[in-house]
């Protein structure tokens, strides 16, 4: 009897790719016995390389190599190779539904990721008497692989690292050994949208109140991009105790090395809170546009500290890629500094 094997479709973005490692996880410790290989880009191989035995990693370059309907048909091509038994597509767009189709004519078992698109239009809708929470992501994960004859509890995953978290020797010796008297803060201030990103200028002063709570605190700032570069640059000059993370750090799994031995991160509602969260780091974050009822919370974050602001237009977006109603993105602008640093200094004393 040929042995179980399960291909994982998602091809983007970071935050929803970083939503899958808890339930793969745990459909690969529940079900030791199948195989697992996760298709996705080149920039999700650390999350799944190293996370179980019975799980594989294969990427696709959709822009080069398999792009447009010819490129699809020749990445089917080498997936039927692999002797795949059922397909499970966590993304549902065009390029996963065309390998959909073809693996269906191939009377594969294939099943999709169900988005709940009217329950989201409902939620953006201004009419709060609607409004009602969303399925997780997680939760619609793994309804997907619960219709291919999965069950899956994602209850029991904690992190991609041991308790003691990423091996800090890995790392460039500018991060060193995390001392006993020191609190290690992370943040990261930028977002892919404008509706998703905390004003620069409140963030300085919440970096200020925090270097004035804990004097042999270090900050460190996550994020890749020229925007990051230029306040970070900034950030690091004026503040001795600031380290941007990318001018250091090789590549993403470092990266999570060193989240896994943050007090806390302070992060909006992007792809590090997700991948923070994959570290069991607890995560402040942030939310303007977008809301934690859509279902894109950190795996298992307190949704105490999700920190927002009531508004009868908020939530306006799903994913905050829509210019603000207002003009003043008044969803970000009114949150107090003060309010994000006592939330940090609750958990960190704590």
């Amino acid at each position: 009897m040929r042995k179980e094997h399960i291909l994982v479709i998602r091809f983007s973005a970071l935050g929803d790719v970083a939503m899958m490692v808890p339930v793969v996880w745990s459909l690969a410790q529940q079900y030791p016995d199948i195989r697992i290989t996760v298709l996705s880009r080149k920039f999700a191989r650390p999350l799944f390389d190293d996370l179980a035995p019975n799980v594989n990693f294969m990427e696709a370059d959709l822009t080069k190599e398999y792009h447009g309907v010819r490129g699809l048909n020749a990445l089917y091509r080498r997936l039927v190779a692999k002797q795949f038994t059922k397909v499970a597509d966590l993304h549902n767009v065009l390029r996963s539904e065309y390998l959909r189709l073809r693996f269906n004519l191939g009377r594969y078992r294939v099943e999709h990721l169900i988005k709940n698109r009217s329950q989201r239009r409902k939620l953006v809708s201004g009419k709060h008497d609607k409004r009602v929470p969303l399925p997780s992501s997680f939760e619609n994960y793994a309804a997907v692989f619960e219709r291919l004859g999965y069950p899956v509890d994602i209850k029991n995953f904690r992190s991609i690292f041991p308790a003691e978290g990423g091996n800090l020797n890995l790392l460039p010796a500018i991060f060193g050994p995390k001392k006993s008297f020191e609190q290690w803060i992370g943040i990261a201030p930028f977002a892919a949208h404008e509706g998703k990103v905390y004003p620069p200028r409140l963030m300085e002063q919440i970096i200020f109140r925090l270097i004035q709570q804990y004097p042999n605190g270090r900050i460190f700032l996550f994020g890749r991009g020229e925007e990051e570069e230029k306040f970070f640059q900034l950030w690091c000059a004026q503040y001795r105790q600031c380290t941007s993370v990318a001018k250091h750090c090789e590549g993403m799994y470092q990266e999570l090395i060193l989240m896994s031995h943050l007090n806390v991160m302070l992060s909006m509602d992007s792809a590090n809170m997700h991948l923070a969260s994959l570290t069991g780091v607890p995560v402040v974050s942030v939310w303007g546009a977008t809301h934690p009822m859509a279902g894109f919370l950190g795996y298992n974050q307190d949704p105490e500290n999700a920190i927002q602001i009531d508004l009868e237009c908020r939530p306006c977006s799903i994913y905050g890629n829509k210019p603000c109603q207002r003009g003043d993105y008044a969803c970000l602008q009114n949150i107090p500094p003060e309010r994000i640093v006592d939330r940090i200094v609750t958990l960190i004393n704590n």
